[in-house]
């Protein structure tokens, strides 16, 4: 195993599309929707054995931390990176870059997701550890997620010729990477079979993605400089306040990953994955009933009812159906939920509408 390899999970953000149980001091990655574990304890959890605890990097905001800590106090406390305000995933994984190189200049980091779900974790890992392989040579590499239908909801990646130095796993070579498509380009990129979902999780040398920075995106890197050069001092937090608030956000895909060098996909195939992004989504995670109904946390009656996602804060609460399909119906303390599930995507246009009408009480 690579001493130098090192995991950072990026758990800062919100996960407005599971409203009303994820919430702004509350986000998904806290939540136990899919087992008695929390989305963050789950990919910590996936980790062991493969990294040990001290590998381990948080990057999230200082709001969170807290709570994220408590669920997993087995990660040192210094390991948990505060960013003072979101600046998107380029900034994040720009500053676990610098601080790792501090620790360790030989780093190689897996930039990995707080609220996915992989079933396969003993695959998963394998696949960490071929890129890792891949990494050390210079490679920018990224995970692929076998598609296994035409989403809409995810970007694609469009892979070319195999790499020969894989030893065990099969990597290609990255020609593009692509937005989120319509209906119709998407069952397109499934036929062809040469298209596979982005799942933004990435593994790299901590110098070669800061090459990176230095060449697509240099004024994020001459910050990022000064945040290296002020860190473990006196002064690290005052600088950090500083400056973060002079990055304009952006997100790694499309300021590194879209026109990086030397980049390699790794595919995923049989990793039982899901970004867990809405409520609909659930029901490619857990199972439902003989109706297909699924239910999490409460008491649930259903008549004629068929392919419904019903889920409670109070076990106590009974919430009965009659004669509805593909319905998501989700019960929090001071707020109901009850949509359609081919809606569902939607929810984040919902909690857009209560801030903007003031109801920032709900948020």
């Amino acid at each position: 195993m690579n001493e130098h390899f090192y995991a950072v999970i990026m758990a800062g953000g919100g996960g407005t599309r599971l409203w009303p149980l994820s919430r702004q001091n509350r986000p998904k990655q806290m939540l136990r929707l899919v087992s008695n574990r929390s989305l963050f304890q789950m990919a910590t959890d996936r980790l062991e054995g493969l990294f040990p605890a001290d590998h381990i990097y948080v990057v999230t905001v200082a709001d969170q931390a807290t709570e994220l800590q408590k669920q997993s106090p087995n990660i040192p406390a210094e390991n948990y990176i505060l960013e003072p305000m979101p600046r998107g995933t380029a900034s994040v994984v720009g500053l676990a870059a610098v601080v790792l190189q501090k620790r360790d200049p030989q780093a190689v980091m897996a930039v990995l997701t707080a609220d996915h779900f992989i079933e396969n974790v003993a695959g998963f890992q394998q696949i960490l550890i071929s890129a890792d392989q891949l990494a050390q040579r210079g490679y920018l590499v990224t995970l692929g997620i076998q598609p296994s239908f035409p989403s809409t909801g995810y970007g694609y990646i469009q892979r070319g010729e195999p790499l020969d130095e894989s030893s065990q796993q099969d990597g290609f070579r990255v020609v593009k990477f692509k937005e989120k498509p319509n209906e119709e380009l998407a069952s397109e990129m499934l036929r062809r079979g040469d298209h596979l979902w982005n799942s933004g999780m990435f593994i790299w040398r901590v110098d070669r993605i800061q090459e990176e920075f230095r060449r697509q995106m240099p004024e994020l890197a001459r910050i990022l400089d000064q945040i290296a050069a002020s860190w473990s001092t006196a002064w690290q937090t005052e600088t950090l306040k500083k400056l973060w608030p002079q990055i304009k956000p952006q997100t790694i895909d499309y300021g590194i990953m879209e026109h990086a060098e030397h980049v390699a996909v790794l595919p995923g195939a049989g990793l039982g994955w899901s970004d867990v992004g809405s409520w609909d989504s659930l029901f490619d995670v857990l199972p439902g009933d003989e109706n297909g109904n699924i239910r999490i946390g409460a008491m649930h009656l259903g008549v004629d009812t068929e392919h419904t996602l019903v889920c409670s804060e109070d076990p106590n609460r009974m919430v009965v159906t009659i004669g509805v399909k593909n319905l998501i119906i989700v019960d929090a303390v001071d707020a109901l939920l009850v949509c359609p599930r081919d809606d569902a995507q939607k929810v984040r246009e919902l909690v857009k509408l209560l801030d903007q009408n003031g109801y920032q009480l709900y948020l």
